[in-house]
């Protein structure tokens, strides 16, 4: 008859740690993943924030297309899902507003391009894959002006 103390020391094997570095490895891998889907998940929400804004931007700007200060006014206020902060806001994205034609009259068009320059990952292995903590999100929305008439 095998006693307890015999029977523990017969139970152990050189795989006993195989377990742990396997979950070890794992675990690292699934954070990994799961950290880029986050960081994904919030740059795909502020990219699509940024398109709804140039959106509302280019619409205002197909109606009114010689008042640059309002559609750019339309951005920004579109913007304040993306960064809550205002000093932030003007700091980190650049609003842009362009013509494509000699002419800001029906039969051209309005370019509005959003970019935010330095979007923060949340996660640091992104980071240190990227060998950066941000990336660069650019929106771009082409409308059709609608008035005034050419002369």
């Amino acid at each position: 008859m095998i006693s307890r103390k015999n029977w523990k020391e017969n139970s152990k094997s050189p795989e006993k740690g195989q377990s742990m570095v396997e979950l070890a490895l794992t675990i690292t891998i699934l954070m990994i993943l799961l950290a880029g889907v986050v960081d994904l998940g919030r740059a795909f929400f502020t990219y699509m924030a940024m398109r709804d804004a140039a959106q509302e931007g280019a619409a205002y700007g197909s109606i009114n297309p010689y008042d640059v200060a309002g559609i750019k006014s339309r951005v920004w206020d579109n913007l304040e899902q993306v960064v809550s902060d205002p000093e932030k806001l003007t700091e980190d994205i650049v609003v842009g507003v362009g013509f494509n034609g000699p002419k800001r009259c029906i039969g051209y068009e309005i370019e509005i391009n959003v970019d935010y320059k330095e979007f923060p990952l949340t996660m640091p292995f992104l980071g240190w894959i990227l060998n950066s903590q941000t990336i660069a999100i650019h929106a771009t929305i082409k409308d059709n002006i609608l008035k005034p008439p050419c002369d």
